[in-house]
This record gives C-alpha cells, sequence and structure tokens, in this order.
C-alpha cells in the first residue's frame, strides 16, 4: 500500500492551503472531500484579496485547479469515515473511507471545518441569500437595509447587535424566547433598536429573500436580510476517534501551529475552532499547519 506523508481531509481553504505548501515542498500529499462544506450555500464569498466576491463553489474549483498542477498531489472525492493508528506500521495512520478503501499516511490533517445549527423554522431556505452569520463577510451587500438579528444569549445580543449597527441604523434584534436585561434593552432602544423576546414562528419571503419575520403571538415585522448566530459542531467523531485533547470551549488543543496532542496529527481552519472563521483566516491556518507538516517531515527524515 502506497504511504502518503500526508493525508488532509476536507478541502476548503484550509485543507488546500495545506496542500498547497506542503505540494511545493514535495511531498506525496492525499487530500479528501466529500462537498459538504457549510459555505456552499452562499452565493458569494467575501473578504479574500484578489477573490472578493467569488462563489465558495468557483473557489474551490480554483483552489482544486491549483492543486492539479502538482503531480504528487492526489485528490480523492471521498468521504472519510474513520482514522486510526496503524497495526504494525510503526507510527503510521490508517485512514479509511465510507466505501471501504485504505490509506495509509505518515501525517494527518483535520481540516473538515464545522457544520451549523440553526433553531429557526425555515430559516434554511434564506440563509446564504439574505440571512447570514459573518457581518464581515455580508454586511456591505445589506448595508442600510431594513435588518433583523437573531441571537440567543445577552452577550450574543451585545456583541452581533452592536456590530451589525455599524452596517445598518435600521435594526431589530430578536432573542427568540431568551431575555435580556433591562439596562440591555434600555441601552439598545436609545439607539431606536427594538429587542423582541418572543419566539419566532417563521420566516416569510420569497425565494430566499427575507421580506417579514412572524413571531409566535401573529406578531410581524417588514426586514429584508439579518444576521443570525448559530452554534457550530463538528460533524465527523475524528477528534474523539483519535483522543485530542479539547479545551472546555470546544477548541482543540494545539502548540498554535496546529500540531495536536496526539503525534502525528494536526488541525486547521474552523475544525480547530469549533466556530466559524473567515476565507481569509482559515486560508491562513492552512498554510501555517502545512509549514509545521513539513518542518517535523524534515526534522525526522534528516
Amino acid at each position: 500500500m502506497n504511504i502518503f506523508d500526508c493525508v488532509i481531509i476536507g478541502a476548503g481553504p484550509a485543507g488546500m492551503s495545506a496542500a498547497l505548501i506542503l505540494g511545493r515542498a514535495r511531498r506525496n500529499i492525499a487530500i479528501f472531500d466529500d462537498g459538504t462544506n457549510r459555505n456552499r450555500v452562499s452565493h458569494e464569498s467575501h473578504g479574500f484579496i484578489t477573490r472578493d466576491g467569488i462563489s465558495p463553489q468557483m473557489f474551490k474549483e480554483l483552489g482544486m485547479d491549483d492543486l492539479m498542477k502538482y503531480t504528487n498531489i492526489s485528490c480523492f472525492k471521498a468521504r472519510v469515515t474513520n482514522i486510526e493508528k496503524a497495526r504494525g506500521e510503526r507510527g503510521l495512520l490508517l485512514v479509511k473511507t465510507k466505501h471501504h478503501d485504505e490509506y495509509l499516511t505518515q501525517k494527518l490533517i483535520i481540516a473538515t471545518g464545522v457544520q451549523e445549527v440553526i433553531p429557526i423554522p425555515n430559516a434554511r431556505l434564506y440563509y446564504g441569500k439574505s440571512l447570514f452569520s459573518c457581518p464581515y463577510c455580508d454586511g456591505w451587500e445589506l448595508r442600510d437595509q431594513a435588518l433583523i438579528v437573531i441571537a440567543h444569549t445577552e452577550a450574543q445580543v451585545l456583541h452581533m447587535g452592536k456590530l451589525v449597527y455599524n452596517w445598518s441604523k435600521d435594526l431589530v434584534i430578536a432573542t427568540n424566547g431568551a431575555a435580556v436585561s433591562e439596562k440591555i434593552t434600555e441601552d439598545f432602544q436609545k439607539r431606536n433598536i427594538s429587542i423582541i423576546t418572543e419566539p419566532i414562528k417563521r420566516l416569510l419571503g420569497e425565494n430566499g429573500y427575507l421580506q417579514q419575520v412572524e413571531f409566535k403571538s401573529g406578531q410581524r415585522i417588514t426586514r429584508t436580510g439579518g444576521f443570525i448566530v448559530p452554534s457550530y459542531y463538528r460533524s465527523n467523531q475524528f477528534v474523539e476517534q483519535l483522543g485530542l485533547e479539547v479545551h472546555p470551549n470546544g477548541v482543540v488543543a494545539t502548540d498554535g501551529f496546529g500540531r495536536t496532542t496526539c503525534k502525528n496529527v494536526y488541525v486547521a481552519g474552523e475544525a480547530e475552532k469549533a466556530g466559524a472563521s473567515t476565507v481569509v483566516l482559515s486560508a491562513a491556518d492552512g498554510s501555517r499547519t502545512g509549514v509545521a507538516v513539513n518542518t517535523d517531515l524534515v526534522m525526522e527524515q534528516f
């Protein structure tokens, strides 16, 4: 069985950047991707210089085109289902796919990203078109519109409410049933920002573009877009399978360069943080981790 220098799981900005660094370092690389990147619902990606406004799918296609220029990089459209230490193969890791294919590797980078939990009925119909999670990514397109911020804790209300106010002063905050202190309510009311704590019944609109928000009582307000604070989770058990140390906040413990507490296992991008990140920051994470992997290989093989 062919032994790769490094297997990378996930072909998002982090995974592709790591693959590019390692490929150019003359490493034998395999990158696996199953097409479940969470930003696939978005029409445009912003904040990455020279690629502002590009669709996530086009970004991935251009990235894979770059990788395919290197004959030492192999790309597999496959879902990795299991990772374990290879028996009888000192220090190697065994990677298994959904279709029972197996691959051996010296190093492994987990760059699978995260997925969102959005506890609002039918919100997915609008997510990526008129309802977003990151003002830095999509605030410009929604500037000066009638916006809603859907946040579920006081901390989220304070952070996201103040942040979105930078892009539009026509703002309503909905907590979907969560209570908010009188002081916070008063602070926002001073800026004509209403806070509605009533649970949301549904969102109303056409073709993914928000028009109204209906609450449990039947009250409706007109809004043309907004931001929601999702919760996030890793959609696989690789961190658990490999016994990686995880901080209480869900972040994988690393040395700052992607090295985890499990030898030969690295992490990059949103998978490390268990939360959302921007394209440019995830790409930087991948580049950093790719350098760490190559450095370790150099030191071990010299």
